[in-house]
């Protein structure tokens, strides 16, 4: 029987390196609008000189614009040369900045990718058992946040070890495949589905009470039931299960513990399975 796994949960780098990068991006808008303030304040500034220059009676006496007038083509020359120097710096900068965020904006990307992988089970396509590590505590932040009722299920598919024993491992993963599917096909599209081990798999439920779980387990005995009915396999489908409400101040590990604990209980008992 597979016990609750109580490890901490390890160091997660990807996870890190994509909150980094989002951070860096936030720098390099917080950038983007500084360089947007500088050339808001060059402009005031020019524009500025150019209405002290156009109307010299506004800020200058005109006798002193007359002994200035000589050098009017310098000035012009060394303001035109200022927007010319000014704007290849700016271009520049926003280039740099582009780059940057493209390059950053892929690797997030590439991270993220690569986090969604990691979060899947390859055969069936299921969220695996170190996605539980992220999901659950958010799942139980949320229902105790809202009050509302979370409850877990574990679903254990007995006789997996004796089908690969006696027809091979690939015959097993038909079966974990096929079960996948049949949960799949009853379960909410907002109940969040994991394979938690080698043959258990865990089911979170958000607004569901532990008696309200019942109706989809009914619903997956009769799905069952009608597939080792139809399937025309040597092997039949079968499953055993246990709930566990979340309760407020429960600890996480505590609560699957309880779902977990009553399969072996049915197991023990002799309570029929389904």
């Amino acid at each position: 029987m597979h016990q609750v796994n109580r490890r901490k949960p390890a160091p997660q780098p990807t996870l890190d390196r994509t909150d980094e990068i989002q951070q860096q991006i936030q720098e390099l808008s917080g950038r983007d609008l500084q360089l947007w303030s500088i050339t808001l304040l060059v402009l005031l500034v020019l524009a500025s000189g150019l209405i002290a220059l156009v109307v010299p009676n506004m800020v200058w006496k005109p006798r002193i614009l007359h002994i200035e007038q000589n050098y009017l083509p310098q000035l012009f020359f060394g303001l035109i040369s200022l927007i010319v120097l000014f704007n290849i710096y700016l271009l520049s900068q926003k280039h740099n900045l582009n780059v940057t965020r493209r390059a950053l904006i892929r690797e997030l990307v590439v991270n993220e990718r690569f986090e969604n992988l990691s979060l899947i089970d390859p055969l069936t396509q299921l969220l695996n058992h170190r996605a539980t590590e992220h999901m659950l505590p958010r799942e139980v932040a949320r229902a105790t946040r809202s009050g509302k009722d979370l409850t877990f299920i574990f679903l254990e598919l007995t006789d997996l070890a004796s089908v690969n024993s006696r027809l091979g491992d690939q015959t097993g993963d038909e079966l974990l495949l096929e079960f996948s599917k049949l949960m799949k096909s009853v379960f909410r599209g907002g109940d969040i589905a994991f394979r938690y081990a080698g043959d258990l798999f865990l089911v979170a439920m958000p607004e569901t009470s532990e008696q309200q779980a019942e109706f989809p387990m009914r619903r997956l005995a009769t799905a069952v039931e009608n597939w080792n009915l139809t399937s025309g396999n040597s092997y039949e489908m079968a499953f055993t299960w246990g709930a566990a409400a979340h309760v407020l101040g429960a600890e996480l590990p505590n609560t699957l513990h309880t779902a977990e604990r009553k399969i072996r209980q049915k197991k023990h008992s002799l309570v029929p399975i389904f």
